[in-house]
């Protein structure tokens, strides 16, 4: 009897010291078992990298999976995804969000100035890829122009709102007639950069009066 209630006593103050110490109660245990295995969720839920705890960063780069989907996104309309037809896409999907659009809206019409040569035309299938507008639907279109006027018009036909973009200086200087087996590696470079490497929104044009029209 009295070895009964010795062993008893030891019982109650191994769980006393056991809680002071942080240990699991008994009904605690089988949620957070010890050992490497029991503290996989809390290290999930509380690790210290930037995937733990990213206190309101400014988002980073798009992932390696995303990069890849975009450019097969362009691939799929141009059959390639170089370094135009990627700043194409880049500005398709600045338009849209400057227009409040979703992509595939039959509410945009997208109007590509641009000579008649592969490369300055390859914007277009970008545009394409990045706002589902086409040919077949009547709201892609090309207008000739020359090598200085390349630019696109984004319109959102309900509001006549528009946003019209143009590859910046430094883009047509860093990849003017990129070499056919760099085209992939270029394009892929392209889809990283900052839009303003990319990319400039043309200002809007004010019509001038009516010849005789007072000011």
């Amino acid at each position: 009897m009295r070895k009964t209630v010795i062993h008893a006593a030891l019982i109650l103050l191994a769980a006393v010291s056991s809680a002071r110490c942080g240990g699991a109660s008994p009904g605690e245990g089988a949620q957070h078992p010890a050992g490497p295995s029991g503290h996989a969720q809390g290290a999930a839920q509380h690790a210290h990298g930037p995937a733990g705890h990213d206190h309101g960063r400014a988002p980073g780069p798009p992932s390696a999976e995303a990069q890849d989907e975009e450019l097969r996104a362009v691939a799929a309309i141009h059959g390639g995804a170089g370094p135009w037809a990627v700043a194409g896409y880049r500005m398709g999907r600045y338009a849209l969000a400057k227009l409040g659009l979703p992509a595939r809206s039959f509410d945009l019409e997208v109007v590509h100035h641009s000579p008649r040569s592969v490369q300055f035309s390859c914007i277009a299938d970008g545009a394409a890829a990045a706002t589902g507008a086409s040919l077949g639907k009547l709201n892609l279109s090309l207008v000739e122009a020359s090598e200085a006027g390349i630019e696109t018009t984004y319109r959102r036909r309900s509001t006549g709102q528009a946003v019209t973009l143009r590859p910046s200086a430094a883009f047509r200087a860093r990849f003017r007639d990129v070499p056919r087996e760099r085209l992939a590696e270029a394009g892929k470079e392209v889809l990283s950069l900052p839009d303003a490497e990319v990319f400039e929104e043309v200002p809007a044009r004010v019509a001038s009066p009516p010849a005789g029209s007072p000011e």
